[in-house]
Order: C-alpha cells, then structure tokens, then sequence
C-alpha cells in the first residue's frame, strides 16, 4: 500500500535520491577490482587468493538475500537502505585500513551484504516511488543504476590508483564521501510504503514450485554461465592483464571491466526490441562467441580479441539475466514470486563464487593462461547446452 508520507523532499526528488545511493553502493562492491594486482604486490599472495577474497562477496550477497530480502516489506524501504549504505560504509572502512588479508576478507563480506540488500530493496523503492504509468520505466533505471554503478567502480578506482596519490586509500575516502551523501539523501526521501507495526524477520524460503522448474532451469544455465563470466572478469581479468599481457596501466584495467558491464546494461535493454521467445537463444549465442573470442584472445595474448570477447559476452549476459528474469515472473504465482527470484539470484551469484575460486585453484596448478582457456572453453560449453535445451524447448513466451 502507497501512502503520503511527510518528508522534505518530494517523491520525484525521493526517485533521484533512491537511484543516486543504488549507484553509489554498488560501485562501492567493484572498487577493489583494478586494485587487485596491488594488492598481490603489497601483501604477497596468490591468484588463488584473489578468487577466493572475491568469492567472499557473494557469501556476503547470498547470506543478505536469504536473511533480509523481505525485511524492507516490514519495517519500510528507508530504514533498509539505510542499513546497506552503513553496511557499505563499513566496507569502504575495511579497505581504507586494511593491511592485510584479514580486513581484505571483511570489507569483500560486508560489501556483499550491502549489495544484497540494496539489489532488491532499492528496485523496489524506485517502482514505489515511481507514478503507476512509469513503473516500467523505473525498472529499467533499477537495472541501468545497478549495472551502472557495478562497471563506474573499476573505472573509478582505476583512473585514481593511475593518476592519484595512494592508490589503496584515496579511492575508498572518495566512496565514503560519495555514500555519505547517499545516507543524507536516503534520510530526507520520503518512505514509499507504510511501515506494519509489528515487524519481523524472516529468512526468505528457497522453493521452486513444479509448475516454474522447467522455465526455472532452462534460464537458470545461462544465468549461470553469464555470472560466471562477470565473476571473471571482476575477479581474474586484472590479473591476467598484468601478469599476461603486462598491462599495468590501471586506468585502462578498469575501462576493460567497465566494458563489460556497460555491454551487459545494453544487453538488458535489447529486451525491449527483442521477443522473450527469441531472446534467450541469442543470449546464448552472444555468451558462446564472446567466450571463444576470450579464448582466443587468452591463447594468442591479443587485448583485442579479450575486449571484444568481454563486449559480446557482456551483451549476452545482460540479455539472459533480463530475459531469465521475466520469464521466471510470468510463470511464477504471484504469492512466491520472491522467494523463486531469491532462487534464481542465489544461482547466479554461486557462479560469480565457486567456478571462479575454480580458475584460481586451476591457476596455481596450471597457470593463468590454461586456466582461463579452460574456464572460457567450459562456460561456452555450458552456454551451448542452454541453447540446445531452449530451441528443443523453447520458452512458453510469444
């Protein structure tokens, strides 16, 4: 239920503000990304560590979206928001400080905290505080924000570890000041719901009725396959860059990751021009020629090759995240369509963890190079089993 709320700012300048800190918090999880190499050299540890301090993030995501992902239905979207930005600002903290592994761990968690909380719960403030004829329109800002903020944060770091004094702490003074300013705009908007009473926490279920797991699988493969290419190239990609193709240009790492991001928000509005039958398929087709592109790019140490891989892949995995989405909402009853999305969102961000920690363990035994091959080989693979599944059975969407 929508109500008035008195606050001192209206609900046009409530949206801005709401956009503003989805943007801010999750730049604030991809700042690390171009840092990593630095890291290596500062506190002497291996690929397989920086995999694993990615991973952590998504421990962080999945444990949020478990825990919390109806608490902003209970006690109010502002005070759930204002939770991940302190969450966030917890995590700029752990990085400003750290000097080792330990708080490296710590800010990876809480940033994936903050992040799970803010996916959901930030979309749905923005469709709330939107007018009813525009609310289509507010989950393609939601989605553009998110994406958005996920490929400025490379960037970011990457121009200021480049071009700026202390390349592992002016960047996170930056994000402190930049979610401060979020947490006075998140204060001031006015609350979008009204708040029930008598509050209570509970854990969200992961359950896929029957009538959803087949549409559930069949986007539930590329979605996978998608991630886990994000998780490479959040996680690995600035490694490769260094120690393969000794780019240590740190502006140019993050323009690399930005990319990639920025072909994946493109990905999810070609929805738009593309129908739910069709789109699916081609987001497979997209994720298996960037991947072989990567491969070869990885094989012949080309950047071209690893760029235009990146792009084409980003726009495949853009399109399958959306077009997954909206398939498993229209199949989905209306009473458990949460929890089912909840499902989906922990499936791929166990790919952004577990396959990536893979290529880790891979790299210590084999090397970076034949790690990578092989992980882009094996998600291609995966990416033309979805494709062969959804032309033999293609989504009930027309």
């Amino acid at each position: 239920m929508k109500i008035a709320v008195k606050a001192p700012v209206g609900r046009a300048s409530g949206f801005a503000l709401a956009a503003y800190a989805f943007v801010v918090t999750m730049l604030g999880t991809t700042l690390p990304t171009p840092l990593y190499p630095i890291y290596q050299q500062e506190f002497s540890f291996s690929s397989l560590i920086v995999t694993v301090i990615y991973a952590t993030y998504a421990v962080g995501v999945i444990a949020a979206l478990l825990l919390f992902g109806q608490l902003s239905d209970e006690i109010g979207r502002r005070r759930v928001l204002l939770g991940g930005l302190l969450l966030a600002v917890a995590s700029a903290l752990a990085f400003l400080f750290a000097t080792g592994l330990p708080l490296l761990f710590v800010g990876r968690l809480l940033s994936g905290l903050s992040a799970g909380i803010f996916t959901g719960t930030a979309t749905a403030t923005l469709v709330d505080l939107a007018p009813q004829e525009k609310q289509r329109q507010a989950t393609l800002i939601a989605a553009g924000a998110n994406m958005g903020g996920l490929g400025c944060g490379p960037l970011l770091a990457g121009i200021l570890a480049q071009y700026a004094v202390q390349p592992l702490r002016l960047v996170f003074i930056v994000n402190i000041v930049l979610l401060l300013l979020a947490i006075i705009g998140t204060w001031i908007m006015p609350e979008p719901i009204e708040v029930k009473e008598h509050a209570r926490l509970r854990p969200q279920r992961l359950r896929i009725p029957q009538q959803v797991r087949a549409t559930f699988i069949r986007v539930a493969i590329p979605g996978f396959a998608g991630f886990a290419v994000l998780g490479l190239f959040t996680a690995v990609a600035p490694v490769f860059l260094s120690q393969m193709l000794h780019i240590t240009n740190h502006a140019l790492t993050g323009l690399i990751v930005f990319a990639v991001f920025a072909a994946s928000t493109c990905g999810q509005l070609l929805l738009e021009h593309i129908s739910q039958r069709r789109a699916l398929p081609l987001a497979c087709i997209g994720l298996i020629v960037g991947l072989i592109l990567v491969a070869g790019g990885l094989l012949a140490r080309s950047l071209t090759l690893l760029v235009a891989g990146a792009i084409v892949a980003g726009l495949g995995q853009g399109l399958s995240l959306r077009a997954g989405l909206a398939a498993i909402n229209a199949k989905s009853p209306a009473t458990q369509r949460g929890e089912i999305s909840s499902s989906y969102f922990v499936v791929l961000y166990i790919a952004i963890s577990i396959p990536v920690i893979g290529v880790g363990i891979a790299a210590q035994l084999f090397g970076l190079q034949v790690a990578g091959i092989a992980f882009s080989i094996i998600m291609a693979i995966l990416a033309l089993i979805a494709l062969i599944i959804l032309l033999k059975q293609p989504t009930e969407q027309h």
